[in-house]
């Protein structure tokens, strides 16, 4: 196939493919499915090898966001049955994380429900990494607590952050249709403070809102202009109480062709898959494997992923290795820009240079796939975090194929309970 010789020669290069090229990854069939995935693949080893960086979210403070993102379980108005629970003291939250480090992760992605945090609400954050990173040597910390104010991103580098989440989540011409309360502009502003405070940028999308295949490639180009070291890919988990409780709009082979896609724009940079990857992708996880170099460990901030045991397992059997403290994480050019992995103990610095071709995005905390509120982008609430209101409902191979509640499970246990959690 042309288009994907022309893709991997890109790829290898670190050029960007056009636009019509990423719209073609989008509209290949089933038939073309696994060379797709290969030559995607092709290009995920050149820059990653068969490495997976595990990735471990801590909901520090969970529900009763003001603000109206219409994919996010925690958002204002959400009838979810989701825990709710204010801010964890550090030492819960270095317990909570203990179980993913544990587990193998290398990042921890510390995240909070709200428009953005208070000057009060960094310094209890910063608390937190601390704790975090002096137990555990070589470990990396992410925070995603909405929008920044001036100065907040200098106060979490100097805590020892090392990274920041704020996913842009949907094209900027979709943006208003699903968040009213904050804007598209909004979001890249985070992210441009996050970048130029010498933190590692993590910003992804969230795919499954009713979008159509121009805008998932908008909003994956605009992440390739933002240069993060990260992008999470998030598949929208519809809650139940929430406005988009109905869109059920992604099978496997969907998810994996916007997988391919990402990596094809964004070739040397960490490619997540975030929230909602058990529901959708289901069996063909594998196969996702061969298009990221990167996924979260465990539970999400409102539901259940799934279990660590089974995600080690996974990554084993499909020949994949998981990435240890001492392996840097990005290749050397954009190790040399101050990518995250770069350090070696200390913060991860900021690029100097243009897109995602010289220096390839990465995700969010997770890209914490989306949080609440503004933090949303993390990787929680929305499809970064998989979770869903009590009866929930997942689709099948397809829309066409029906519900299939016992995908989901509203997460019960962990951070903010008296139960282990699931990692």
């Amino acid at each position: 196939m042309d288009l994907l010789n022309t893709l991997v020669d890109k790829g290898l290069r670190r050029e960007t493919p056009t636009r019509a090229e990423a719209l073609a990854v989008l509209g290949t069939s089933d038939d073309d499915l696994l060379d797709v995935v290969a030559a995607a693949g092709k290009v995920r080893r050149h820059w990653f090898g068969r490495r997976v960086k595990l990735n471990y979210l801590v909901n520090l403070k969970s529900g009763l966001c003001p603000e109206d993102c219409s994919y996010c379980s925690q958002r204002l108005g959400s009838k979810a049955g989701i825990l709710k629970y204010t801010w964890l003291k550090p030492d819960q939250a270095s317990q909570a994380a203990a179980a993913g480090l544990a587990g193998g992760a290398k990042r921890v992605c510390l995240v909070a429900s709200g428009r953005g945090p208070t000057d009060r609400d960094v310094d209890r954050v910063s608390d937190t990494i601390r704790a975090i990173k002096e137990g555990n040597e070589g470990v990396e910390v992410c925070a995603c607590l909405g929008l920044l104010s001036e100065g907040q991103a200098e106060r979490l580098r100097e805590a020892g952050a090392d990274a920041y989440n704020h996913n842009l989540n949907t094209s900027e011409a979709t943006y208003g249709d699903i968040t009213t309360t904050h804007t598209y502009a909004d979001r890249v502003d985070t992210v441009h403070k996050a970048h130029a405070a010498g933190l590692s940028a993590c910003s992804g999308l969230i795919a499954g809102m009713g979008e159509s295949d121009a805008d998932l490639v908008d909003v994956v180009f605009a992440l390739r202009e933002l240069d993060p070291d990260s992008v999470p890919v998030n598949f929208l988990i519809p809650f139940e109480g929430t406005p988009l409780a109905k869109e059920w709009n992604l099978n496997p082979q969907r998810c994996l062709r916007i997988l391919a896609m990402v990596r094809f724009v964004c070739p040397d940079v960490e490619v997540r898959i975030a929230g909602g990857r058990e529901v959708h992708l289901r069996t063909l996880q594998p196969l996702a494997l061969h298009l990221a170099n990167s996924v979260f460990l465990g539970d999400y901030l409102t539901s259940e992923g799934q279990a660590g045991r089974a995600d080690l397992e996974m990554i084993a059997d499909a020949g994949f290795e998981v990435e240890g403290t001492d392996r840097v994480t990005l290749p050397e050019h954009r190790v040399g820009a101050g990518g995250c992995g770069s350090h070696q103990g200390g913060t991860c610095g900021s690029h100097e240079d243009g897109g995602c071709g010289s220096h390839e995005d990465g995700g969010p905390c997770g890209s914490a796939a989306s949080g609440a509120g503004v933090c949303g982008d993390a990787e929680a609430s929305t499809g970064a975090e998989g979770a869903s209101g009590p009866g929930a409902v997942a689709e099948g191979a397809g829309p066409a194929d029906g519900p299939r509640p016992d995908l989901v499970a509203v997460r019960r246990r962990g951070a903010g309970t008296d139960l282990a959690p699931n990692a």
